[in-house]
């Protein structure tokens, strides 16, 4: 099973959950708060839908509590 590890850019509190590419990563829009790891789960969530793998499929390297994360999805 490959692994691939992606930088991304989170912007919480947004209108609606988005995922938008740019040039060396991704920006994600969520709606949830960053209070509580609502957040983290969300883009666990929200990237599981996108890349279409399981929620356990994803991971959060480093960032837990920064707007940019590095994140694994097997």
């Amino acid at each position: 099973m490959t692994t691939v590890t992606i930088n991304i850019r989170v912007i919480p509190r947004a209108k609606k959950n988005l995922v938008k590419t740019e040039p060396g990563r991704l920006k994600v829009y969520l709606t949830a708060p960053p209070q509580d790891g609502k957040a983290n789960k969300l883009l666990i969530e929200v990237l599981a839908e996108h890349f279409q793998v399981k929620k356990k499929q994803v991971h959060i390297i480093r960032g837990e509590k920064s707007q940019d994360k590095l994140v694994a999805i097997k």
